[in-house]
């Protein structure tokens, strides 16, 4: 019997206000539970509006979204945060938060209003720092972080809400070699531990180092999708981004 997928797109169809062209046209994915899924596909290519959708944050004009297979739209907001988290490409921070205060956020969908962290609460975001391995940062404020930290943090604030889907945007992006080998590494243990992993790139390398299953998108529309090795193709990727790929 062939398993339920934990996320399903199905002829989804989406067009920003006042804008006959879809961004989003005729789109459907299935995403397996504790899978890694790349999307890739270059700028324009209407992969952060994807993830928007998935979160809630924008609305399709067509087709639906199944989370375990249910309508997107049947799930309260708090009970969607317990069920996706999101990693943005870039967070600007105002404020002068500790990491510990930072990833404490993240339990914000478990609690009620002006409900105060219980000592659950406080155990379990130290045991994503320590799994994060960054314990040593708890003390240090959010602003003097490099990329590469501020981009662990992030992951470690998504996964305190205890997620079964985590969704990135172009984690990667700015990174150097060594900071951006650890992001594509904790990734590809989160999905050991359960977790379906689903990230966007314009970065074949990222997608190949860590990806089991591959989407490749330009103009709204899927190009290609399913197994890294049978996606992964000079032509494939040629075709994509308009330029010889090898």
């Amino acid at each position: 019997m062939r398993e339920e997928p934990i996320l399903a797109i199905r002829n989804l169809g989406f067009a920003y206000d006042g804008d006959q062209e879809r961004v989003i046209d005729q789109l459907s994915l299935d995403f397996k539970r504790g899978s890694i899924t790349a999307i890739l596909g270059p700028n324009g290519a209407g992969k952060t509006t994807l993830i928007q959708l998935l979160l809630g944050m924008l609305h399709p004009d067509s087709g639906e979204i199944l989370i375990n297979g249910n309508p997107l739209s049947t799930y309260a907001r708090n009970e969607l945060s317990g069920l996706i988290a999101y990693v943005p490409q870039l967070e600007h921070t105002a404020f002068d938060f500790s990491v510990e205060e930072y990833v404490l956020m993240g339990r914000a969908p478990h609690l009620n209003l002006l409900q105060m962290p219980s000592e659950r609460d406080q155990e379990i975001i130290w045991t994503q720092l320590e799994s994060l391995r960054l314990t040593q940062l708890a003390g240090r404020s959010v602003l003097e972080l490099s990329g590469g930290e501020r981009q662990m943090v992030l992951i470690a604030r998504a996964l305190v809400q205890g997620p079964q889907i985590l969704l990135l945007d172009e984690p990667t992006t700015h990174l150097d070699l060594s900071n951006k080998g650890r992001i594509l590494s904790t990734l590809r243990d989160l999905a050991k531990k359960g977790v379906t992993v689903v990230f966007t790139t314009h970065d074949p390398e990222s997608a190949a180092a860590s990806a089991q299953y591959v989407v490749l998108m330009k103009d709204g529309q899927v190009q290609s999708s399913g197994g890294i090795v049978d996606v992964f193709t000079t032509q494939q990727l040629s075709e994509t981004y308009g330029v010889p790929i090898q």
